[in-house]
């Protein structure tokens, strides 16, 4: 096994576990213990992870950008039901824009599962573009931009302006956090610009995001619940939510 792919193990472990031992990832890869302190070490100065003792414990900093594969396999259930209720709100003939979050590659796969015909698709998600690369009687449309290490996305101002030429029927971004006071808000500068661009060029404005990021500001503003005309999460909000959400004109689709 490469050293790479080890820590990624590791991270994924360390999501799951939340903290993990440098004598049992010893044994668990049969490798020494110094080699799992260098890769332990790696994940410190990238972020993800925080040094204790005897081993590991998670970074839990909301503005820590988790490698792309890691992130698409975390809460694979509460994303495919937000899928599903996006592909629900599709229908034949629209103009859709898609960011490069791991939610909007299961929505790309709830849309095929549905057979929609004649969609248009804009994205930044490489992993998208792949995904949809040979589907009959759809268009697919890369954004173009300069790519963006772990995160298979194309960002920048090129992918703003190609963005900003367009005008969709609808929008369907997610975030890092969504706030009462701060909005909804992502990581990283350049994701957030691309977003809050698809959200201008839409008619029809969605926010696809888990349960977890309700309550949580992460380092950049994308918008306002303003901004929004749906919000679609894989759990009931709490009522206080629910109250905002209709105060604010902004519908609420969750599983019943």
């Amino acid at each position: 096994m490469l050293a790479i792919e080890r820590r990624n193990e590791i991270l994924e472990k360390l999501q799951t576990d939340r903290r993990v031992v440098v004598s049992e990832l010893s044994q668990l890869y049969d490798v020494s213990e110094e080699t799992i302190r260098r890769d332990l070490e790696k994940l410190v100065n990238d972020g993800y992870a925080i040094k204790s003792y005897g081993g590991a414990v998670i970074n839990e900093n909301v503005n820590i950008e988790l490698p792309f594969n890691i992130r698409k396999n975390r809460n694979i259930l509460g994303k495919q039901h937000i899928a599903e209720l996006v592909a629900g709100l599709v229908n034949d003939g629209d103009s859709i824009m898609l960011d490069a979050s791991t939610t909007a590659v299961y929505i790309a796969k709830a849309l095929q599962e549905k057979e929609l015909k004649n969609l248009t698709i804009i994205t930044n998600s490489i992993e998208i573009i792949i995904e949809l690369f040979d589907v009959q009687d759809w268009t697919i449309l890369s954004t173009g931009g300069a790519s963006r290490e772990g995160s298979f996305a194309l960002v920048g101002p090129q992918t703003d302006r190609m963005l900003s030429n367009y005008h969709v029927d609808k929008a369907i971004i997610s975030c890092k956090g969504l706030d009462v006071s701060a909005g909804f808000t992502d990581s990283d500068d350049l994701h957030a610009n691309n977003k809050r661009t698809m959200l201008k060029s839409a008619k029809d404005r969605i926010l696809a995001i888990d349960s977890s990021k309700f309550d949580r500001i992460a380092f950049t503003e994308i918008g306002t619940l303003d901004d929004l005309t749906v919000v679609i999460t894989d759990e009931k909000p709490e009522e206080k939510w629910l109250q905002v959400f209709k105060d604010s004109g902004v519908q609420c689709i969750y599983p019943r």
